[in-house]
């Protein structure tokens, strides 16, 4: 069902920064920069950042979250730690497995530069 998501920021080269790090650990490429939007392609979607296009300020979504699957704990925690070191900030409990009964999720949180929710998601 998932095509594509759009997140906005208010500094596209501090966002590709961020971006490139974080999907880089994930095995993405750098994006593709198209006017005042970048995109990420993988075969499980595509991701862009955009400058909003009305003018105004980006802002983020109040208990939104955006999760990006990752291949194990370890990719989990190297998409986080990239992100911290890119202008990231940690968020949520530190990166971990978490119990849903019949589930168990290995998860990481960071909220972006212009603070967008995110979380690298491993199912174990």
């Amino acid at each position: 069902m998932y095509s594509h998501m759009f997140v906005g920021s208010n500094d596209l080269e501090r966002s590709k920064k961020f971006y490139d790090a974080t999907f880089a650990a994930l095995g993405v490429g750098p994006a593709t920069i198209t006017g005042n939007r970048m995109f990420y392609t993988s075969p499980n979607g595509n991701f862009g950042v955009t400058i909003p296009i009305n003018g105004e300020p980006a802002t983020y979504a109040n208990g939104g979250t955006i999760a990006f699957l990752a291949n194990s704990p370890e990719q989990a925690n190297a998409w986080h730690a990239a992100g911290v070191a890119n202008g990231g900030k940690t968020c949520e409990d530190p990166p971990g497995v978490r119990d849903m009964g019949p589930v168990k999720l290995y998860l990481a949180y960071l909220r972006d530069p212009d603070g967008n929710k995110l979380c690298a998601l491993h199912r174990m």
